[in-house]
């Protein structure tokens, strides 16, 4: 069996570039926390209690159960995919109604569009047919999850994703707890920062609906990170900026890179 076929993304894949970064996945998190927080099915999340209590841990989870997907085998991101369907399916049972399909729609659609956003930002602009690829490893993670109405291609998808934007996000009392929990759990100076990453990343509506202003301060300082990453200093950084307790996630994060 070649690794086409053995693994679920190919190796010389764009999208095990985009995962293999902590870099980048860091920024996927960032714009993932936001769009959470103003998600009309946000209550979902509340349900269980986890994240409210822990919402950097919540969110730093899911975004780390794709990055494994990413990196598996075919027969085992298959085995992953289906233990979270597992998990869904509980958490609708013991509330005794069904996650909207919609719901499953947006999160699948942020993976891809803070995938593209994260690394067009710390990297390069994407092309059409890397941006086609990444839409179309998260395709076939939505097929196996069973997502009804999924888009055919990566042009149906951006229609879809710009309606699912205006239609299915608000800010309302959940978006500003969590907002408040975030605060709570980064401390004010990694909070701002968080902010300022947002600011970078955010689609135009979501930043209208969080009422953030226009530009944001990190972007004059990009050029300075892309230098500490040349001199190898960017842990460094890493080191003052991100709570102790997920420093040892992060950087585990880093164990792999596209095979160029």
């Amino acid at each position: 069996m070649n690794t086409e076929e053995k693994n679920f993304v190919a190796e010389n894949s764009i999208v095990r570039e985009i995962w293999g970064k902590s870099d980048t996945i860091l920024f996927i998190f960032a714009g993932a926390s936001a769009e959470f927080a103003l998600n009309k099915a946000v209550d979902w999340l509340y349900f269980t209690g986890r994240l409210p209590k822990d919402p950097l841990g919540r969110l730093f989870s899911t975004v780390s159960y794709a990055r494994q997907i990413v990196f598996a085998e075919k027969e085992q991101a298959i085995e992953a995919i289906d233990r979270m369907n597992i998990i869904h399916s509980s958490v609708e049972n013991k509330r005794g109604k069904n996650i909207p399909d919609w719901a499953y729609r947006d999160v699948l659609f942020m993976l891809i569009d803070y995938s593209i956003r994260s690394f067009e930002v710390l990297e390069r602009k994407l092309t059409l047919e890397e941006k086609r690829e990444v839409f179309k490893v998260f395709f076939r993670v939505g097929k196996r999850m069973e997502i009804k109405d999924l888009p055919a291609n990566f042009e149906s998808y951006e229609k879809m994703r710009a309606h699912h934007l205006q239609e299915h996000l608000q800010y309302g009392a959940y978006s500003k707890d969590l907002f408040t929990q975030y605060r709570k759990h980064l401390g004010p100076v990694r909070f701002q920062l968080l902010l300022e990453a947002q600011r970078l990343l955010l689609p135009e509506k979501v930043k209208e609906l969080l009422g953030f202003r226009r530009g944001s301060l990190l972007k004059p300082l990009l050029g300075m990170y892309d230098l500490s990453r040349d001199l190898d200093l960017d842990w460094l950084l890493k080191e003052l900026l991100l709570p102790s307790e997920y420093k040892k996630e992060i950087r585990s994060l880093d164990r792999f890179s596209a095979a160029y």
